[in-house]
């Protein structure tokens, strides 16, 4: 292998060495100066106003669904709040919680809402109210709410519902005329279901309804809502096991009817209407369960035509106090 020489004369080049610094020339003119501000620190900046809102956002009592990882950024959008804490959204939800007097918390309107007059309006019955009002940036609300959800730029926070204890609330009924009249529910899930029967109990003199614990619907806003107001003077209680506080009804001399289509007593004329009554509904689907069927008294059915299948358990218990109501007065005078 023959190696090649430069050629004689050649001259070689020389690799570019580090390029040639200023030397400091210019270092006065960045002194004193720092770092550049993060964006969301510059308030001028759209991250630096989401800032500031999401603060008076936690100031209000709000939860922070930022949830920062290992590197620092934020997560995904937190789901739901999982807590009794419920939320209202859209602007015709909201209003019609707010005028039905439904217990709120705080009302949020996104920052720079479009206003028409259902927000004018929420805005004024808040203001009646003395609702904390609390402007926030949209994406707030996003992240207050699910994914699905369309709040419209308002949502209303309603606090979980204060539920009184059963006992209590039978002691207060032989104390105040010696006759009680409760309504427990059974496997009943939907909200407007509970909240017509909060209104008929209301109506025809109940002291007050039993929800369990497990397996049943809570007073919700749309509860609430479909009471027409009925839920601000009827207490409602829970109940841990709804078998053992019906037997402890019965201890107290209080008798247990249950409604079931296919009943071995007729509601009209019932016999047991001027005693002390715990009167139990189920659901539409699966009726009464067998453990508290065991506890009653009596099974009741109401007549109706063979035409219809069942009653709606709003409305089977709407007739149901009403017959005993009738009973009662015509009794007693």
């Amino acid at each position: 292998m023959v190696s090649k020489k430069p050629r004689a004369g050649a001259v070689r080049k020389k690799s570019r060495g580090a390029a040639v610094g200023s030397g400091g020339q210019g270092r006065q003119a960045l002194e004193g100066r720092g770092p550049t501000p993060k964006a969301e620190d510059r308030t001028y900046h759209p991250k630096g106003k989401a800032k500031l809102a999401r603060e008076r956002f936690l100031a209000a009592g709000g939860k922070d669904a930022r949830k920062a990882g290992a590197s620092g950024k934020p997560a995904a959008r937190a789901p739901k709040k999982t807590d009794d804490t419920e939320l209202v959204t859209g602007r015709n939800s909201v209003l019609e919680a707010l005028k039905t007097k439904v217990p709120a918390d705080t009302l949020y309107i996104a920052s720079k809402i479009e206003m028409d007059d259902r927000v004018r309006e929420i805005l004024g019955i808040a203001t009646r109210r003395g609702l904390p009002i609390l402007e926030v940036m949209r994406a707030e609300l996003d992240r207050m709410t699910s994914r699905d959800t369309v709040h419209q730029g308002v949502v209303l926070k309603v606090p979980p519902y204060e539920y009184a204890h059963p006992m209590e609330l039978l002691e207060a009924s032989y104390e105040k005329d010696g006759l009680p009249l409760f309504v427990a529910l059974d496997g009943i899930t939907d909200p407007r279901n509970l909240g017509a029967i909060i209104r008929s109990a209301a109506a025809f003199g109940s002291d007050g309804i039993i929800l369990p614990q497990r397996r049943s619907v809570g007073v919700t806003a749309s509860a609430w809502k479909t009471s027409a107001g009925a839920a601000a003077r009827l207490k409602v209680a829970m109940a841990t096991n709804l078998t053992q506080t019906i037997k402890a009804f019965k201890e107290q001399g209080v008798f247990v009817i249950g409604l079931d289509g296919g009943g071995s007593v007729e509601l009209p004329g019932l016999a047991l209407a001027d005693r002390p009554l715990l009167v139990v509904v189920g659901s539409e689907g699966k009726g009464l369960s067998r453990l508290v069927t065991e506890q009653c008294d009596a099974v009741v059915s109401i007549p109706i035509s063979a035409a219809t299948e069942s009653l709606n358990a709003g409305i089977a218990a709407s007739v149901t106090l009403y017959e005993i109501s009738k009973l009662r007065a015509s009794k007693h005078g």
